[in-house]
């Protein structure tokens, strides 16, 4: 009895504690929230179900003020108590103080001087986005038509960013601007209606009566030629003031604050507040002679009769790895996806609602693209997921890559994963849509793996093609600290892939463009799958036989993305309770 009273004086002193640690915390996401929306028309049309009708707006007076906000928001964070958070709260409280603490250790670099990577840039924001567009009212078209008067404003205000980079020293190198220059040459065109931004305009909907269709369509055309106008002005820009300043080194080092910059990307990408550049050199340097030693074994299975170099010219040039036409590498791609589909069930307990389809990189960014991705989709909107298939450059894509590719940005990966976060129930908004590099791109690589789990790879071709995915990923932690921490030219960059993968020339060029324009994006998958297979691994060897890799994966996946420290505190967990049953 005396301790039945204990345990409800607690109880009636604690409660109160609890719902005032909770209504603090909801008080700070709802203005977390109110902070999205007030600097991304995309987050307040997704909020307010109100169609956007501008673009973010880039000045350096608006970022400003946008990390003083956050600034605000992480103190504030900070300095609760969260002792009675319940678990999913308490999982909220420490991704958004990671979010918003990134974004203020951030914001000082002003990176906006620099507002594309290798393969993609603000100025392919706009079509990708209206390209998407699903028009079904007068109000959202003429909102999309807005969107598309609204570009040149947005080009100019990147356009200013850029101009102030060449004044300050903050310059990208001359290979993504050279990648720039060629996908702005795909979005112009001649004909507004073989225009991205027209894409949406082609069907309307019959709800639109046939007179406003017509109407909304002339207004779109007369949009684009504008708009189109604003391109042509930018690239010149581009061509005649912003090229010649390109910085010659191909890393970041040289820049203002460039070692310090990196030194926190690689720290942000990899969620790892401890780990530095050296640190990941060294894990890609083994990485990349364990690969290659379960490829050599692969030559000797085979009876291949030369060197290694030789297979992988043999790789890269025989006709019969490559499809011949972009619907036959489409056709392969959606093949993999069902066989991956029909194993799914074995290896997950859940599975999400929202369905995905195969489609192509669009044209228009295509030369200059990464050889697949995938693209969100969005339930609400009436929006499957979208696994990318690069068709350019078919001599560039080989067959035997394909699985892996599949698993990676399809199921098991990059869909299966986002579309569960996107499913969750009773957490807040920004935890569907969070995304921690090394988690899903880790998720991503440790799915191309459960592959072969599931009998995707079915010949010596495609386990070796796999292989060299592996490997494409353990080059990028070579390459990316090689050249923005060590002072790597390009060729440097490229040697680990040419030696030691069989990518084809044009995907090595490409990512090494990317890696360039991107820094320490690349370090971030191999971090994450070393760290998911690590913890699988230790799992099973405490679990024995009661190890359930159904249960292991609705663990990983089950609360959404999170910072990779956050990942293991919660795997240990599971295993303890587990070993306690």
């Amino acid at each position: 009895m005396r301790h039945f009273i204990l345990s409800l004086a607690v109880f009636t002193f604690c409660a109160p504690v609890a719902v005032a640690q909770s209504e603090q915390l909801d008080a700070i996401i709802e203005r977390y929230d109110a902070h999205q929306s007030a600097f991304s028309p995309d987050v307040a049309a997704r909020q307010t179900r109100v169609p956007a009708t501008t673009w973010s707006d880039v000045s350096p007076e608006t970022l400003s003020r946008k990390a003083a906000a956050e600034q605000a928001l992480l103190t504030d964070l900070k300095a609760m108590d969260r002792e009675t958070l319940s678990e999913n709260e308490l999982i909220s409280a420490q991704i958004l103080e990671r979010i918003l603490a990134d974004r203020v250790e951030r914001a000082p670099f002003d990176e906006a001087r620099i507002p594309f990577t290798g393969d993609w840039g603000f100025y392919s924001l706009p079509g990708f986005t209206l390209a998407r567009a699903r028009i079904r009212t007068v109000e959202q078209a003429e909102a999309a038509i807005a969107r598309i008067e609204a570009v040149p404003a947005y080009l100019e205000a990147n356009r200013l960013n850029m101009r102030r980079g060449i004044e300050t020293g903050f310059m990208a190198h001359k290979d993504p601007v050279a990648t720039m220059i060629e996908q702005l040459g795909e979005i112009i065109v001649d004909d507004p209606t073989e225009s991205q931004f027209y894409t949406p305009f082609k069907s309307l909907t019959n709800s639109i009566p046939e007179t406003e269709q017509a109407r909304l369509q002339e207004d779109a055309k007369a949009a684009i030629r504008v708009t189109i106008a604003a391109y042509e002005d930018f690239l010149r820009f581009v061509t005649l003031d912003y090229a010649p300043n390109v910085r010659d080194g191909a890393g970041i080092a040289d820049l203002p604050q460039g070692k310090e910059l990196y030194a926190f990307l690689i720290r942000q990408f990899t969620t790892d507040q401890n780990m530095t550049p050296e640190q990941v050199h060294e894990i890609g340097v083994e990485e990349v002679a364990r690969i290659r030693a379960e490829m050599e074994a692969i030559l000797e299975e085979i009876e291949f009769e030369g060197t290694f170099a030789e297979f992988l010219t043999f790789l890269r040039t025989d006709e019969g790895f490559y499809a011949q036409s972009p619907e036959e590498l489409l056709a392969a791609a959606a093949r993999f996806s069902k066989d991956l589909d029909l194993k799914m069930p074995q290896f997950f307990k859940t599975l999400p609602r929202l369905p995905y389809g195969v489609e192509p990189v669009p044209m228009a960014i295509a030369p200059g693209y990464t050889t697949g991705r995938y693209i969100s989709g969005d339930a609400d909107e009436g929006r499957a997921g979208i696994y990318w298939v690069n068709t350019y450059a078919l001599d560039q894509r080989p067959l035997y890559e394909l699985p892996a590719l599949t698993a990676h940005e399809a199921v098991p990966g990059h869909h299966h994963q986002i579309a569960l976060a996107q499913e969750l129930r009773g957490v807040p908004e920004f935890r569907k849509n969070y995304y921690a590099t090394a988690f899903g791109e880790g998720w991503g690589l440790y799915s191309e793996t459960l592959a072969g789990e599931m009998g995707l790879y079915t010949t010596p071709y495609e386990r070796f093609g796999k292989l060299s995915y592996e490997m494409w990923r353990a080059c990028r932690l070579v390459a990316d600290t090689g050249l923005h921490w060590y002072g790597w030219t390009r060729e440097q960059a490229e040697e680990c892939f040419t030696e030691n993968s069989a990518l084809a020339p044009l995907n090595i060029k490409t990512e090494v463009t990317r890696y360039i324009g991107w820094p320490g994006q690349a370090t971030a998958y191999k971090i994450g799958e070393l760290t998911i297979l690590r913890l699988r691994s230790e799992a099973k060897e405490a679990l024995g036989d009661d190890f359930d890799i159904r249960e292991f994966h609705d663990v990983v996946l089950g609360k959404g993305a999170m910072p990779l420290s956050m990942l293991e505190a919660r795997v240990d967990a599971w295993v303890e309770a587990q070993l306690a049953e």
